[in-house]
């Protein structure tokens, strides 16, 4: 079992402020981090920071994603192509990854081998029902395209034939497909 980091027996305010620092460093400025946490009274490598620093930074990665994917779900726009359900799966697949990135950690803290393959198997699985959820939401997308490229062209064709200007026909076909200019 890997030893604990020094950095998680720090008290919680020195911990949050090297967190707060990492992030306004953008993860870099390790040996600048550890001569302030020297003057802190604490003797933490930069080394130790660095890795922290990576922990820190997945972390926020995910975060970012799932808040980018549930702004996305409340824009309120049609549904046409199945936007949501595409969000709704993208921010299951990044708690999956959280889950992940957590599972790896806990191997530090002292989780059982059968443990962690049982909650690998269950997350295994699931990311497998995701990424199948996916690839028929994908398909789903592309189909629906093609029907509209369809109906576009042929109301073009339609317009044409009709009578109406080259410009009036294609300003038919942009409002189908939703182009706006």
């Amino acid at each position: 079992m890997a030893r604990r980091s020094n950095i998680d027996g720090l008290p919680e305010d020195v911990r949050r402020w090297l967190e707060r620092a990492l992030a306004e460093n953008n993860f870099s400025g390790y040996q600048a981090l550890e001569e302030m946490m020297r003057e802190r009274g604490y003797s933490i490598s930069k080394s130790a920071i660095h890795r922290y620093g990576q922990k820190i930074e997945r972390r926020f990665a995910a975060i970012k994603a799932s808040t980018e994917a549930a702004r996305f779900l409340t824009e309120g726009a049609a549904d046409d192509q199945d936007a949501r359900s595409e969000a709704v799966i993208a921010l299951v697949q990044t708690e999956l990854f959280e889950s992940i990135v957590n599972l790896q950690e806990a191997d530090e803290e002292g989780l059982k081998p059968e443990d962690r393959i049982s909650l690998l198997s269950a997350a295994a699985k699931n990311i497998a029902t995701l990424a199948r959820a996916s690839v028929n939401q994908k398909k789903f997308r592309l189909e629906v395209q093609a029907r509209v490229e369809a109906a576009a062209t042929a109301a073009e064709k339609i317009a044409k034939k009709g009578g109406l200007s080259p410009a009036a026909a294609a300003e038919i076909r942009k409002s189908i497909l939703g182009i706006t200019g």
